[in-house]
């Protein structure tokens, strides 16, 4: 699980179509990944994360991964930050009514799926308007930063710190929440292993 520099990815399928500008004058990196699905942004404040899975081991069933992916995502939503989010029906990732806060997007050979997802925890997201994201036209893009403003905004506080929302908190919160419920979710006991620092 880590935080990209700026990058903007596109899928192996991925058309150029969705991109607002020329990839060649872009202010971030435009990379091509082996991973499915329309292009996105990717930046600090956005966590990402990348299981390896042999779904020979859970359900080999592509579909079934990619809704578990999403019940990790909803889960820790719900559980850390008492945020209601869901699928939408013909679409991949997790969402908060017309906001997506996270995309999906994976590759599988031979049963070993990887890439994963993306949760929005506090990214700027002015770098997705350069693009059309995921290919959807017609959806905006969320934070969980955004939605908790909102909710405070709602009940008339001024400063989003004061509900603990630290951009740093709210990435350590994120992080370790998506973890316990990819846990749970997927069955597995999860070790912290250290590696030497000759690996490194």
């Amino acid at each position: 699980m880590l935080q990209h520099p700026p990058v903007y990815t596109l899928g192996t399928g991925s058309s150029e179509e969705f991109l607002k500008f020329n990839w060649k004058d872009s202010l971030h990196d435009v990379i091509r990944t082996e991973r499915g699905g329309e292009v996105t942004y990717h930046g600090p404040g956005q966590l990402v994360m990348y299981p390896i899975i042999n779904l020979r081991n859970h359900n080999k069933d592509l579909h079934w991964y990619l809704r578990a992916l999403e019940e990790v995502v909803i889960r820790a939503l719900f559980s850390t930050f008492s945020i209601e989010a869901s699928r939408l029906k013909g679409f991949t990732g997790v969402w908060v009514g017309n906001q997506k806060l996270s995309a999906i997007g994976i590759r599988v050979s031979q049963w070993i799926a990887y890439h994963g997802l993306a949760l929005n925890v506090s990214v700027d997201l002015t770098p997705f308007q350069q693009i059309v994201p995921c290919g959807i036209r017609d959806r905006e893009v969320g934070s969980i930063k955004q939605l908790l403003g909102e909710v405070q905004a709602s009940h008339h506080e001024s400063n989003v710190d004061q509900l603990g929302t630290d951009d740093s908190v709210l990435i350590d919160m994120a992080q370790k929440s998506l973890v316990q419920e990819f846990s749970e979710v997927f069955q597995l006991k999860l070790e912290q292993v250290s590696w030497p620092a000759s690996y490194l």
